[in-house]
């Protein structure tokens, strides 16, 4: 994963300067485009950070480039600036998947408290793939049996059901059970099952 950034994307120089300065003086590290084509140019899925993205811009707009990204998978937060009267836009966009917008003329804390919550989004974001990932590796190490088992452990069946859908025996069950969740580093069922669930719903 690269570094945390907010990427600026804003066709206006005298406004992308601005935005830059105020955001390395917080602290942030910021990367400023001059049009959407550039960032879609520099775009990678490892980016992270959030995007400060002006509405309405020559060439390819602010919602096209949200709409591009989206059908990438790209799950960065973006933030759209936007004028008096693109309000409706900035819903629609909201709909899509933006997380905030923030109104020109708009007041310098009230952007940055902005982006200091997408920044925390996304950061949220990263640890949740990162959860995911090593619970799929810990699946990952199971056998087919203690899949199998694994799988009517989390639908709530007990040992000596599984034993006789299986035809094993109960003890039989029992190991295979002890190996489950010693792979998936938990002791509670009811962990067991929410990383399963986490997987699942991430496929």
């Amino acid at each position: 994963m690269t570094e945390p950034q907010v990427y600026v994307v804003e066709d206006d120089e005298a406004v992308r300067d601005s935005l830059q300065l105020l955001l390395k003086t917080e602290g942030y590290k910021v990367a400023s485009f001059p049009e959407a084509t550039s960032f879609l140019e520099a775009w990678s899925p490892d980016m992270n950070g959030c995007i400060v993205l002006d509405i309405r811009m020559p060439g390819m707009s602010g919602m096209e480039l949200q709409k591009e990204l989206v059908s990438r998978g790209s799950e960065l937060p973006i933030i759209f600036v936007t004028g008096h009267g693109d309000v409706p836009l900035a819903v629609e966009a909201m709909q899509l998947g933006a997380v905030d917008f923030v109104q020109k003329p708009y007041r310098d804390q009230e952007l940055l408290e902005k982006i200091r919550k997408a920044m925390e989004l996304d950061a949220q974001r990263q640890d949740l793939r990162v959860e995911k990932q090593e619970i799929q590796r810990r699946m990952d190490t199971l056998t087919p049996r203690e899949r199998e088992i694994m799988e009517m452990m989390i639908d709530g069946n007990a040992n000596k059901v599984i034993a006789i859908d299986l035809n094993i025996s109960q003890r039989t069950v029992e190991i295979h059970r002890s190996r489950v969740m010693q792979k998936m580093g938990t002791h509670s069922l009811a962990q067991l099952v929410r990383m399963v669930m986490l997987v699942r719903n991430s496929a």
